[in-house]
């Protein structure tokens, strides 16, 4: 199964992270929404996009590459790593998947080290986030995605 994973990670590479203990899992192509690259997302069995939550939100670049880049009816999965609260989460992904009739298979959050803004203050929250669990729970995640791709069976959808 050929899986690419389109992402924004900054600050403390939180999102990185997650997304590299995923690749220990199965092989994935991450694809840092930053750099302008050629992509063909169309040639990808599953997509996954991942996040920090900024704002309460996932990073803008992101939800734009999506907007942009999504092939219609790709299986689709969402990554996501917060340091107070999960805000709205992945609830703009969603519906770009919906509009592009893909299959959201999944969601994976965790906390991750926030140093942002006021909490710098007080020498950042969620401290030593993402840990061994988290990424523990991030390869059990990306196990399940790709079995649900190779059984070509699609989740119930929400």
């Amino acid at each position: 199964m050929k899986t690419a994973v389109c992402y924004y990670s900054r600050h403390h590479g939180n999102t990185r992270k997650v997304l590299e203990a995923m690749a220990e899992e199965g092989e994935m192509d991450l694809i840092d929404v930053t750099t302008r690259q050629a992509v063909r997302l169309e040639d990808y069995d599953c997509i996954g996009f991942a996040s920090g939550i900024y704002g309460f939100e996932f990073q803008k670049s992101v939800v734009e590459f999506a907007r942009q880049y999504l092939p219609k009816g790709k299986p689709v999965f969402f990554v996501y790593t917060y340091g107070g609260v999960r805000g709205t989460g992945s609830r703009a992904m969603a519906e770009i998947a919906k509009e592009k009739n893909c299959p959201v298979l999944g969601e994976f959050s965790c906390k991750g080290y926030d140093t942002f803004g006021p909490f710098r203050l007080v020498g950042g929250i969620a401290k030593g986030r993402p840990n061994q669990e988290d990424l523990e729970n991030a390869r059990r995640f990306y196990g399940e995605i790709q079995e649900i791709c190779r059984k070509g069976v699609q989740p119930p959808r929400q």
